[in-house]
């Protein structure tokens, strides 16, 4: 592509990054008749996006506002961009490209086809639709006097734009793009960055060689918790986990996430609390373990609800002297503690916390040090479980990024 010579006012504006953050920019923006050109460092669009849409796209979640939004670190920061993009906006324009919605019994919401891939062809071809550009292959190494600088195909080419949205993504799955290569470009502008740390993500345990044969094994309807220290605060969850070579992972242990890297950057341990069996009290779990004439501690156990894999983690914890003990396993059984030695690396998580810091932009996400350069979707520093929590947001942001670059246009 050749350098972009064209006067201001013909110049694009250019938005860094082909994730759900910038795509929702580059409509907005587009819906409003601004000319947008999006330039991406991989061969296709969203491509992360995809990824977690295989198994099932969860977009967003169904639950009463005020609840929803606590689920994020910053919500005092974000609520006004997440009331402008809840369910109900995000039902209506998926509607708009053609994709049927519903709400699953746990109060996601997934496209009909399940799949992100019809999602995204509709999106990008209502997106060319409006006139914007795409500019695959193009990675964004920084400025070069004012003008933004792309590496293509070993090639140092310019851009000139009149506005520019980074999209750019957090730290996480570095082969799908999300590679926080940005980060050294920004703090090169004096833009404060909160570091990356991962977030959904597996947890280290350090199990015992008898555990190691139940790596993959489900722990199933189970809940778990973060000791803090107000009891009154404790958020319980429910679902499930699974035992892994190197500890435990699965969606009820990401949604411990913050609270576990909360715990374990204050004291460098953290323990997540179990409750096996959360449909029994403690006093009938007891009178189910009491001893049986004839019948096998293993018998009496699985009886009384635990199964293979829950009893290994009770025997995992618990001193083998004290097996025999109803009362003790019961207790047990009611709260177990397993204590996390650390996280997975950064490039297994399902994204990152951290990023540009909220201090470092205006409130039309814009960058005090960078006039006429806004931010949005996970590079900025906000944190929230996966559930449809993180699409939202990204969502929310971009839409708040591209409204914000038309206002700082307007002002001229």
């Amino acid at each position: 592509m050749p350098e972009n010579t064209c006067s201001s006012s013909d110049l694009p504006i250019v938005i860094v990054g082909a994730g759900p953050a910038g795509l929702m920019a580059a409509e907005v923006l587009a819906q409003a008749g601004h000319r947008v050109q999006v330039y991406e460092q991989k061969p296709s669009a969203a491509r992360k996006f995809l990824m977690a849409g295989k198994t099932g796209l969860n977009i967003s979640h169904n639950e009463v506002f005020e609840a929803f939004v606590q689920r994020y670190d910053q919500p005092d920061w974000l609520k006004p961009m997440l009331a402008a993009c809840d369910a109900c906006w995000i039902q209506d324009w998926m509607q708009g490209l053609g994709i049927e919605s519903y709400v699953g019994s746990s109060g996601r919401i997934f496209p009909v086809e399940m799949k992100a891939a019809p999602l995204l062809r509709a999106w990008l071809n209502r997106l060319k639709t409006l006139g914007v550009e795409f500019f695959y292959r193009h990675r964004w190494t920084g400025w070069q006097d004012q003008q933004l600088e792309f590496l293509h195909h070993d090639q140092l080419i310019t851009v000139q734009a009149k506005a520019v949205i980074l999209a750019t993504g957090g730290g996480s799955w570095a082969r799908l793009g999300s590679d926080a290569a940005w980060i050294p470009l920004l703090q090169a502008q004096n833009v404060d960055i909160v570091p990356l740390q991962p977030s959904n993500v597996g947890v280290v345990v350090n199990w015992s060689d008898f555990m190691q044969p139940l790596a993959g094994q489900p722990l199933k309807r189970i809940k778990a918790w973060v000791q803090s220290d107000n009891s009154q605060e404790r958020r319980v969850y429910q679902g499930e986990a699974v035992i892994s070579h190197y500890g435990l992972e699965g969606g009820l242990i990401y949604r411990l996430s913050r609270e576990l890297r909360q715990q374990f950057n204050a004291c460098e341990s953290a323990c997540i609390y179990l409750d096996l069996l959360p449909d029994l009290e403690e006093v009938v779990l007891a009178q189910k373990l009491k001893p049986v004439a004839k019948q096998s501690l293993n018998n009496i156990w699985r009886k009384a609800g635990l199964d293979q894999i829950k009893a290994a983690l009770l025997r995992e914890v618990l001193a083998k002297a004290d097996w025999q003990n109803p009362q003790l396993v019961a207790a047990m059984a009611k709260c177990l503690p397993v204590q996390v030695k650390g996280f997975r690396p950064i490039d297994e998580a399902i994204s990152t916390a951290g990023g540009v810091s909220r201090t470092a932009l205006d409130e039309q996400l814009m960058l005090k040090h960078k006039i006429g350069v806004f931010c949005c979707g996970e590079m900025l520093d906000w944190d929230a479980p996966t559930g449809g929590y993180l699409l939202t947001a990204c969502f929310a942001t971009g839409r708040q990024a591209a409204q914000g670059v038309m206002h700082w246009l307007a002002q001229g």
